[in-house]
């Protein structure tokens, strides 16, 4: 795929400038009267680079900080460590890179009142094992890491068996649930990295799941991705300087199953294993519609959903989300996707900043604030309300679903 500059793609869909019946400078006319001159100077227009546009809100509303959470707090969503090598959206081999050291995230930790950190992508196999030392033992009770699948041997015509006793194996090298990221139904080929998609609910992956719900390892899965994704980048798009920062994160070709394919999919895996339990990040890939969402909860008693890079979607629509959080308030998990060093995703990088904009969207009533810490609102051009939840809901979104899904003690 050919990329193309942020800058250029907004030139040559003519949204690359904003318009403003505003001066950009009057020397005036001595022919004119001052009244004539001035009706000029409003007439005049000037252009406007959209990458420079940052209004500044004349709204005077409540300003809370929250620089503590009120209970203590499990996220559940984080990358502390990810794979060393990803071809075409698959990761080869076990080998992983670490985002940051416990030692550097422990402080930001204590000082916003971040009990433990899921590590999701803690790898697997030699991987795993590493992860698993450095952090959940070298730092009990602060660290949890997940295990995920090892796409390297799926071409075996063993792998549904490989897979499941590779899933045993981990629960007993220390792993607190497994990770699907969305390499499963958008990356995942038949050779791997080539052929056709594999899908969500191929049948080879049903031992996986079996085990995980035997072993009660929850399964933390993301599949699909928003549906602004999965429409072209024109300008209906509201995600539009969102897929032209990164139009590799654009789904919208004939070569992609479409949003709801694959989210029907997930549904069949969830129908096929009542005993397992999935938490459906990124508020079930659906946070745009918490409709579905909710029926699909009602529908699923083994589902259950997490909040991370997703209070764009939930804060504005205040009153919904706060409903949603009362009717669900035993399936919902704190989460963030914080990655220390992830300044590329202002929406997801770890530090106080951004879990002080999450306490202030679950504590307060607060109105019309940035939902992560950017100069530009990073998934669409908007902010966000917050929904006070009161402390009886709040304990159990901060850590008491995640700790019983984990099998921990807080």
């Amino acid at each position: 795929m050919r990329r193309i500059s942020r800058r250029a793609m907004l030139a040559t869909t003519g949204l690359g400038t904003l318009s403003a019946g505003l001066p950009t400078a009057w020397a005036g006319n001595p022919g004119q009267s001052s009244a004539a001159q001035e009706n000029g100077a409003h007439s005049q227009k000037y252009s406007l680079p959209l990458t420079d546009y940052q209004p500044e809100s004349m709204l005077h509303v409540q300003t809370t900080h929250v620089s503590r959470s009120r209970f203590s707090v499990i996220d559940f969503h984080t990358h502390v460590t990810n794979s060393a090598r990803v071809v075409n959206g698959v990761a080869i081999g076990a080998a992983r890179v670490y985002n940051g050291m416990p030692q550097d995230l422990l402080p930001i930790m204590d000082r916003t009142n971040v009990l433990a950190m899921v590590n999701l992508t803690g790898g697997f196999a030699d991987g795993l094992t590493d992860s698993v030392s450095h952090l959940d033992r070298g730092y009990a009770g602060r660290f949890y890491s997940m295990t995920e699948p090892s796409y390297d041997m799926f071409g075996r015509p063993d792998y549904p068996q490989v897979q499941a006793d590779a899933i045993a194996q981990a629960h007993r090298d220390g792993a607190r649930g497994l990770k699907i990221l969305k390499t499963l139904g958008l990356f995942l080929r038949e050779n791997m990295t080539s052929g056709a998609l594999v899908k969500v609910d191929d049948p080879r992956f049903d031992p996986m799941w079996e085990t995980c719900g035997s072993l009660k390892l929850p399964v933390a899965i993301h599949v699909s991705d928003p549906v602004a994704f999965f429409r072209p980048t024109d300008r209906l798009n509201e995600r539009y300087e969102e897929l032209s920062n990164h139009p590799d994160w654009s789904f919208a070709s004939p070569e992609y199953p479409s949003n709801a394919e694959i989210l029907e999919a997930r549904n069949r895996v969830f129908a096929r294993h009542p005993k397992t339990q999935f938490v459906a990040l990124h508020v079930g890939n659906f946070a745009e519609d918490l409709e579905y969402v909710s029926a699909n909860l009602d529908r699923f008693p083994n589902m259950h959903v997490d909040i991370a890079a997703r209070l764009n979607e939930l804060g504005r629509q205040p009153r919904a989300a706060r409903r949603f959080f009362d009717r669900y308030q035993d399936r919902i998990v704190f989460g963030t996707d914080a990655t220390p060093h992830g300044d590329r995703f202002p929406q997801q990088a770890f530090g106080d900043a951004l879990y002080q904009i999450y306490f202030r969207f679950l504590e307060t009533a607060d109105e019309y604030f940035d939902y992560a810490p950017a100069a530009t609102p990073p998934q669409g051009r908007w902010r966000i309300s917050g929904i006070e939840l009161p402390d009886s809901i709040l304990h159990k979104i901060y850590n008491q679903n995640a700790a019983r899904l984990l099998n921990i003690v807080v």
